[in-house]
């Protein structure tokens, strides 16, 4: 007698799935982040060299060179920036979606190193005086663009201006500069007509305040661009670019277009040959590689993951080993059923057989990926981590889930005398 409970069970097991799918899966993928590849943007390699020749980079060094980055990259507005270290003296930096690419790559490498200088470029204060976040953009009471400057210590600002306003006339100029370099001089660039320096101002009063002003011939934009550099503060290194590569908005959405269509093609067929196939449990399969790819995307979405090409590949790579997992079982069990087994028997006797050989598939799988993440670069790693997911997601799925819907229905009896179900003919059946 058939048990119809266990098939109304199975139907209400897939309309509850189908229901949290359509209801959710857009909301998903609207939410999940794009790479560069995908969104346009740009990436630039930095080989990291230390400020002083005695010094050597450090893993410390890199690591607090990727958290001044990080802070830079939040001037630009970036959601998810890919900042990661390479061997042991490189920094590669992805930025998706940015439009000005080059005011970004300025924003990324300049060293930012504010100092206070008197007529013969001796410091007399440096960044490390202002408030954190104290610098900013403003207008002047003549209407003219200025930066603005909070320091720490008003005591300590008023001690050096009284030192210079007790100083003859020319020398009594406080020289403000931006990444002073060696062999600049405040007495060569006085002359010129556009100086490196940012502003040199006349003190003749002691000014007991915390609060600096820089003017200049600056553009709103200028002032914008200083403060926010200033308030992200130097970088404990220097940073040369060894590599950088632009790709386009368009280009990036070309790219997701034709992949998406790419994988959609490919899982379509793979729906087709396992519908054609194995008649009922390709219908399983169909279910449990639906469930399967709806999972991924759920735990990238909640990794805060960022989705790429590769990733997207590895995505497809997955129904394939999914689907790999299922072919294996279903073989297994219609052998089982042309050696005249019953339908019971050989659901047993075909999913406990091709457990272990799946198992060490997925095991060297994952191997590999964990080999190609622990060398690999930015986008390798990116292929390497969805890879993971979608081996261990697949297990769940294709083995464990497809067999326990599969089960269902072998349980119920319905299944029994009806071998045409699992695409094997009666002709094909050994009698015992």
């Amino acid at each position: 007698m058939v048990k119809k409970g266990r098939i109304f069970a199975f139907f209400l097991i897939v309309l509850v799935f189908a229901a949290v799918i359509s209801t959710t899966v857009m909301s998903i993928t609207k939410e999940t982040k794009l790479g560069l590849d995908l969104q346009g943007g740009f990436e630039v390699l930095y080989e990291v060299t230390p400020l002083d020749e005695t010094e050597e980079i450090t893993e410390q060094t890199l690591s607090a060179t990727v958290t001044a980055l990080n802070q830079r990259v939040n001037v630009l507005g970036v959601s998810e920036p890919v900042i990661q270290i390479e061997g042991d003296d490189r920094i590669r930096v992805q930025l998706a979606g940015v439009d000005d690419q080059e005011t970004a790559r300025q924003l990324l490498a300049t060293e930012a190193e504010l100092t206070f200088r008197d007529v013969d470029d001796n410091v007399l204060l440096d960044g490390s005086d202002l408030q954190q976040n104290g610098a900013a953009g403003e207008f002047s009471q003549t209407n003219q663009p200025i930066v603005t400057l909070k320091m720490k210590d008003a005591e300590r600002f008023a001690d050096v201006t009284r030192d210079l306003s007790q100083r003859p006339f020319g020398e009594n100029v406080l020289v403000i500069w931006l990444d002073f370099e060696e062999g600049d001089s405040y007495r060569e660039e006085v002359a010129q007509e556009e100086p490196k320096y940012l502003s040199a101002a006349s003190v003749d009063n002691v000014i007991n305040s915390q609060d600096v002003q820089i003017t200049g011939n600056f553009t709103p934009d200028e002032t914008k661009h200083i403060s926010e550099i200033l308030n992200a503060g130097s970088l404990p290194v220097k940073l040369d670019e060894m590599f950088s590569n632009s790709v386009g908005a368009s280009l990036g959405e070309k790219s997701m277009t034709q992949t998406v269509y790419a994988g959609l093609i490919g899982i379509g067929l793979i729906f087709a040959f396992m519908l054609f196939y194995y008649r009922f449990p390709g219908i399983i399969a169909v279910i449990t590689l639906s469930v399967y790819t709806y999972l991924v995307l759920l735990i990238f979405n909640l990794m805060n993951a960022v989705l790429t090409l590769p990733g997207i590949a590895a995505l497809v790579l997955g129904v394939g080993m999914a689907v790999d997992a299922n072919i294996i079982t279903y073989e297994r069990i219609r052998e089982e059923l042309r050696s005249g087994k019953s339908t019971m028997s050989a659901f047993k006797a075909g999913t406990r057989r091709s457990f272990s050989t799946i198992l060490d598939a997925n095991i060297t799988t994952i191997l590999a990926a964990s080999v190609m993440f622990y060398f690999g670069t930015s986008s390798v790693r990116g292929f390497a981590i969805v890879l993971i997911i979608s081996i261990l997601t697949s297990f769940l799925t294709a083995v464990l889930g497809s067999r326990f819907l599969l089960g269902m229905w072998v349980s119920s009896k319905f299944l029994n005398k009806r071998p045409g179900w699992f695409g094997v003919k009666e002709r094909d059946i050994d009698e015992l």
